[in-house]
């Protein structure tokens, strides 16, 4: 039996929704800010005369943007910003299929007996079945390194490592500021 909303309650759907719709926006601006008179790409080119490097602009502007609405979304809620940041309402998650993705060798080296050459359909029950059930546990144990990893979306900089980007960035040596004061010894 469906509960009955009070009037004025928003479902977790239509709020997740609305951040969604904010995230996107927020994206599409940013890419278009790339796109600017001013910008590094003029208004009016064709995108398929892009360079490697125009589309980097266009992407990081675009992921860049999604992820501080998304962080923006996990601090207004109180919510862990690095699970609001996964969260892409797409199924399956872009995170899964990177988690598969880094067990195929694995998977190909546990089913060696399985002839390749044969279009999936053509495989037996018992071999789809077996393929499945050493799949499973690679992928599980895949999604749990992804998980427990202290290499987070949202992990924290050291103040050293921002301090080196900067002066690499700027043009100078991978130092901080500090380490030009250690003694040279004799």
């Amino acid at each position: 039996m469906k509960k009955a909303r009070t009037i004025g309650e928003v479902s977790f759907g239509a709020l997740e929704d609305a951040w969604q719709r904010q995230a996107t926006a927020a994206a599409i601006a940013a890419a278009r800010g790339v796109v600017q008179i001013d910008g590094p790409i003029p208004p009016l080119t064709p995108i398929g005369r892009l360079r490697d490097t125009e589309w980097g602009w266009v992407v990081a502007a675009i992921l860049f943007a999604w992820i501080s609405a998304r962080a923006e979304q996990a601090t207004a809620e109180n919510l862990d910003t690095e699970r609001t940041i996964r969260m892409t309402a797409l199924d399956p998650q872009p995170w899964d299929g990177g988690a598969v993705v880094a067990i195929l060798p694995d998977l190909a080296d546990a089913c060696s007996n399985i002839d390749w050459s044969q279009p999936l359909t053509s495989w037996p029950r018992e071999s789809m079945v077996g393929f499945l059930l050493k799949a499973m546990p690679l992928i599980r144990k895949a999604m749990i390194a992804r998980d427990m990893s202290e290499k987070s979306v949202t992990r924290k900089s050291s103040a050293s490592t921002i301090a080196r980007q900067a002066n690499a960035a700027a043009g100078g040596p991978l130092m901080t500021p500090d380490e030009f004061n250690d003694e040279i010894g004799l």
